[in-house]
């Protein structure tokens, strides 16, 4: 709403809540328009996988979120299962499915070596190093002093 309200004159559309076949075609066939558009979808939803967008049908993606599953009981419970057996609860339960989320997104903007993107994370909690460790460098704009790893760390 507030993208329609600052700028009315470009293009959006947006995942709905049980949308049908049909309709999810539609959504899909916008990233066809030659004219562009913005088009909002749910992290980790049913356009995170199984769709094929090449060329420049999607030139970026703003993720807004670490992507993190529900803070719920049956979570809770795994995250205490987890942290007995392997030491790393809530990076296995909360954290390291959420980043997948987030990879998955970029992987629609970057599928090969020569799609060229931009992909922007919009969540602080992405520069925070117990975050950002789970990317590559490359994730990071050259020169860019957001990138809070020490130059000896690649992956983390």
């Amino acid at each position: 709403d507030a993208l329609a309200e600052q700028a009315p004159d470009i293009p959006q559309r947006a995942q709905q809540p049980g949308m049908s076949p049909q309709q999810r075609a539609d959504f899909l066939a916008g990233f066809r328009n030659p004219e562009g558009s913005v088009a909002f979808a749910v992290l980790g939803g049913v356009f995170s996988e199984g769709i094929d967008l090449p060329g420049d049908q999607l030139i970026g993606a703003f993720v807004a979120t670490l992507g993190l599953p529900p803070f719920d009981a049956w979570h809770e419970i795994l995250k205490v299962r987890l942290e007995k057996r392997f030491g790393a609860g809530y990076d296995y339960t909360y954290l390291i499915p959420g980043l997948q989320k987030v990879a998955q997104a970029a992987g629609r903007v970057i599928r090969t070596p020569e799609d060229r993107g931009v992909i922007w994370l919009i969540d602080d909690r992405f520069l925070q190093p117990a975050i950002s460790r789970f990317f590559p460098r490359w994730w990071f704009a050259e020169g860019d002093s957001a990138d809070p790893r020490p130059e000896s760390s690649e992956t983390g």
